[in-house]
């Protein structure tokens, strides 16, 4: 979990002669976001007044800071700043920009799906089927897809069973104690479903009260769709730790310990909620990927648009009271305030009823309100979809933390595009390029290799000719080894059953990822060769040159194969990766007995989700089904040490008999 910085900065120096500094506030805005934690820049400044202030004097603000832009100070990256109390008319003068007496972002902006339905009815349909649509909803028969026939499973010793009463959904936990869980919500339904409930049964933390039985939070385990089972939930509220630290749901202080509580934690980006409500208690998170400077404020829209959300007198309030009001609000369930559960077509066009209402008129893809000001004289906020504005509606849920791999991308998904930003194109390339906003993508991505180079080759024309393509890229044109994205994009990471691509482009003679012995596309493909084969050839072909004491220092054995060497790495992300090259390359390394053997033990790894992933490999590389031998991935070191043996027999049985898949 990161910690927040705090800083001291001179208050805002209105029209009006200030008041001296009191002192600064010290305050963390911690904000979980859909499986993970994001924590902003944070900059408080105060000023003492009168307990009423006088419009635009003693303003108080908070500033947030666009954290995409490493390596800038921050007053020369995009920031958010919430503004207390009015917006200091020096301010407004100096952006230059006119009143709006309309807005995109207030609550009765919104027209909800259903009013988009008659003009862009190709739209909405595809829309209805798109995982975004299904990323939150109320749990009954048309949303919730898992196995609640009375199914249970055995997990740490205790028992899950999940199963219907009175019409409505339940999941029991029993060992020392049952727990009753009812189900109100759903989150996804492409490849796993997690719910969200609370406590309705069962004893409560001794002399502690719980939240589970106070709050909606996301309950311990999920379904996962493909195979049919219930399982684990991963990376919610905390990043994945090896067998014995993760939350025991039977165990009262583990399940307390990593309580997520749904309302204060993911609905953010799981529902659409006006983009006002956000502003004001999501700041920090709209901030990390902003295109340009906004002030916002946050009182007076609340007093005309969400004045319940205030306390009588509010402009009077301490500092530390006001904060308090603005920490709060992203804990108030956004099914109390929300356009949609789920993404509708209004997360991405802000509010459209002005246009709904006269269709000439289109929708902006930058916010405006009475109470926000943005841009510059010298240059004024376009609102139309410019690159960076329609890059922002996909960033402003898809940014945030993960941890990373030793060139700074992302270990795992939901952050395309904080990743994107750290690569190479995107000063030019829209997400929209690759990823049509209102189609599903589906199990897998249905794009062909040959589209894929093509959206490349758009602005990098000098590689059109397969003779420039085969003098870049050292392979044969229309070859896995000629393709842009399987040497610039590769799998490396973790998606919700599958490696997939990361989002940071980025060249394959990355030194930080070679030096640190973290996967690189060349051995992903060439994964029975050696580091030292990779380095001699980036260094012939592209003049690389690499630090030969910190590759001795990393690679224990330099002439073994790279991948092999991943697989034994203590990093859990890496050795993941590695798991998924060799599975897609078995033809390149199928009769080295000891990457068969270091493949096998994935199946024993510390870590759930790395078993989870070597068993589906096994299972689809090999066509076996391991699940029937009784082996499951959550299980106990004690219990798999019972079924590794059988599962080595069965695994080198299928090695031997099975015919080779051609992926040359």
């Amino acid at each position: 979990m990161t910690k927040g910085k705090y800083q001291r900065t001179q208050d805002y120096q209105s029209e009006l002669p200030p008041p001296p500094v009191r002192w600064p506030l010290v305050l963390g805005l911690s904000l979980v976001l859909g499986i993970a934690v994001f924590v902003g820049v944070i900059v408080v400044t105060s000023e003492t007044g009168l307990p009423e202030r006088p419009s635009g004097a003693g303003a108080r603000r908070l500033e947030f800071h666009n954290a995409s832009q490493a390596g800038k100070a921050p007053q020369n990256t995009p920031h958010i700043t919430v503004w207390w109390d009015d917006i200091p008319a020096l301010l407004r003068e100096s952006t230059g920009q006119r009143e709006n007496a309309s807005s995109n972002i207030h609550p009765g902006d919104y027209v909800g799906p259903e009013a988009c339905r008659e003009c862009h009815k190709k739209n909405y349909d595809s829309w209805s089927h798109h995982p975004h649509r299904w990323m939150n909803a109320l749990a009954d028969t048309s949303t919730v897809v898992g196995d609640f026939s009375g199914k249970s499973i055995s997990y740490l010793g205790g028992k899950a069973t999940f199963f219907k009463e009175n019409g409505e959904y339940r999941m029991r936990l029993e060992r020392e104690e049952t727990q009753t869980y009812a189900i109100h919500q759903t989150i996804g339904s492409r490849f796993f479903q997690y719910y969200i409930g609370k406590q309705i049964d069962g004893p409560q933390t001794p002399k502690q009260p719980t939240d589970q039985q106070e709050l909606d939070h996301v309950l311990p385990l999920g379904y996962w769709i493909e195979p049919g089972e219930w399982v684990p939930i991963v990376n919610v509220a905390h990043e994945e730790v090896p067998d014995g630290q993760r939350m025991d749901p039977f165990d009262a202080k583990s399940y307390q310990t990593n309580f997520c509580v749904y309302s204060d934690a993911c609905d953010v980006c799981h529902t659409t909620s006006p983009l006002g409500d956000l502003l004001s208690g999501n700041a920090n998170q709209l901030a990390r990927e902003v295109p340009g400077n906004i002030q916002w404020e946050v009182a007076n829209y609340l007093a005309e648009e969400r004045p319940h959300w205030l306390p009588p007198q509010h402009r009077s309030l301490p500092d530390e009271q006001a904060v308090g009001v603005l920490n709060s609000l992203d804990a108030i369930p956004a099914s109390e305030h929300a356009v949609t559960l789920g993404i509708s077509c209004e997360s991405c066009h802000l509010g459209c009823r002005e246009h709904a209402e006269h269709p000439e008129i289109l929708p902006a893809f930058f916010p405006y309100s009475p109470h926000l000001l943005s841009g510059s004289v010298d240059k004024p906020t376009d609102l139309g979809r410019t690159h960076d504005n329609v890059n922002w509606a996909c960033g402003r849920c898809h940014s945030g933390e993960r941890p990373q791999f030793a060139g700074g991308m992302s270990t795992w998904n939901s952050t395309e595009y904080s990743d994107a930003m750290r690569g190479s194109c995107y000063s030019e390339l829209k997400c929209t390029d690759c990823h049509n906003p209102h189609q599903a993508i589906g199990q897998k991505w249905s794009s062909t290799p040959a589209k894929d180079d093509a959206l490349c080759i758009k602005c990098h024309q000098q590689y059109a000719s397969e003779e420039a393509q085969a003098a870049h890229t050292h392979h044969q044109p229309g070859s896995e080894g000629s393709r842009c994205m399987n040497c610039h994009m590769p799998r490396i990471n973790e998606g919700m059953q599958d490696i997939v691509r990361t989002h940071t482009i980025f060249s394959p003679t990355n030194t930080d990822m070679l030096h640190a012995n973290h996967p690189n596309a060349c051995n992903q493909c060439h994964t029975d060769k050696s580091i030292d084969w990779t380095i001699d050839n980036l260094e012939n072909w592209y003049g690389s040159k690499f630090d030969d004491n910190k590759l001795q220092r990393e690679y224990a054995n330099r002439s073994q194969s790279a991948a092999l060497g991943w697989l034994q790495s203590e990093n859990e992300a890496v050795r993941k990766v590695a798991a998924d090259a060799l599975f897609r390359t078995r033809s390149k390394w199928d009769r080295d007995t000891t990457i068969q053997e270091a493949l096998i033990n994935s199946l024993d790894d510390p870590f759930l989700l790395n078993r989870q992933f070597a068993l589906r490999g096994f299972e689809g590389m090999l066509g076996v089904k391991l699940r029937e031998t009784g082996y499951r991935f959550y299980m106990t070191p004690e219990e798999r040490k019972k079924h590794m043996a059988e599962l080595r027999k069965i695994i080198r049985a299928a090695f031997a008999e099975t015919t080779l898949p051609n992926d040359e």
